[in-house]
């Protein structure tokens, strides 16, 4: 993936604002985050797909495997380079928020797209695809 890296925040219920559909499919930082390669975990979302525009930026985010490198230029111009721990898929019912995005005491970073089987009645996937990767 070689994307912008744009920045997206937290809706009024709290919850991560979804990014918009568009063609130009972007990576998300989400603003309420560590910025990659400080301490805690940095999450960065994207779409795996939309109906009307094909691939979404993470369409290959649960092709990753253990020790794969990820690295992301800051707007300071640093590098944060990181492995890939694992990549897991939850149902969006019982997503593990606190492991996912609970304090962690290095520098680490959570990659977050939508996963499972796209079901067509309620139009929208089951899960999420979370990679876990922590700063090397």
């Amino acid at each position: 993936v070689d994307s912008d890296l744009k920045q997206i925040g937290l809706n009024a219920q709290g919850e991560i604002q979804t990014p918009p559909l568009v063609r130009d499919s972007h990576a998300y930082w989400l603003n309420v985050s560590p910025t990659p390669g400080q301490l805690g975990p940095a999450t960065i979302i994207g779409h795996v797909d939309s109906a009307a525009y094909g691939p979404g930026v993470f369409f290959r985010l649960g092709d990753l495997r253990q020790r794969d490198k990820i690295a992301v230029t800051r707007a300071d111009g640093i590098v944060a380079v990181f492995e890939v721990e694992r990549v897991v898929e939850y149902p969006k019912a019982k997503f593990p928020t606190h492991a996912v995005y609970g304090n962690t005491d290095n520098a680490a970073l959570r990659l977050i797209t939508c996963g499972g089987t796209y079901d067509l009645t309620k139009k929208r996937y089951p899960d999420d695809v979370v990679v876990i990767a922590e700063v090397i």
